[in-house]
């Protein structure tokens, strides 16, 4: 597989961003109860499922930025609403700005990092794309948490975005 181009890799974040912030509004109608409540999914509940998709992002961050947490942040951090929605607009703001100074070589760049379960190598372009693929299946959950809580889910298909920008172009 040949490297994306930067500008692929920052029209995929920007789509990341734009359905992280539409999981978020339908969030919104839940009350506090229903945000933290258990329902027996990967994640304990909604804010946790959000809690986990932001703190990977977080986690792939500072692993870009030369460091290496040792492990993502509790879901509780963040333990409602609003402080999430924060959380998620820093962390995606400072990957955007990661994004927006890579050329293709530095996409191309083989990053050295550790984990709790040992170190590993993988080009940036992969890990950028692997967080994409990886916000979109956890909030497919989330879109079955929201059915399952009686809260209306969003669309968030790579193909609602397109056409939002392409009507937006038209207007």
């Amino acid at each position: 597989m040949t490297t994306p181009t930067p500008e692929l890799l920052r029209s995929l974040f920007a789509f990341d961003d734009w359905a992280n912030k539409r999981v978020l509004d339908a969030c919104a109608s839940l009350t506090p109860e229903q945000f933290t409540r258990e329902l027996g999914s990967s994640f304990r509940s909604v804010r946790d499922t959000l809690a986990h998709i932001s703190g990977a992002q977080w986690v792939w961050l500072e692993r870009l930025n030369g460091r290496s947490p040792a492990a993502l942040p509790a879901p509780d951090t963040c333990g409602d609403l609003p402080s999430l929605r924060l959380h998620c607009s820093e962390v995606e703001r400072d990957l955007l700005a990661f994004l927006n100074g890579a050329s293709a070589v530095d996409l191309a760049r083989v990053l050295e990092y550790r984990t709790a379960r040992g170190e590993y190598r993988t080009p940036i372009w992969q890990i950028l794309l692997y967080l994409v693929i990886h916000g979109t299946y956890h909030r497919g959950q989330i879109t079955t948490l929201l059915r399952q809580l009686g809260a209306k889910p969003v669309n968030t298909d790579l193909i609602g975005f397109y056409r939002e920008l392409a009507a937006q172009a038209a207007s």
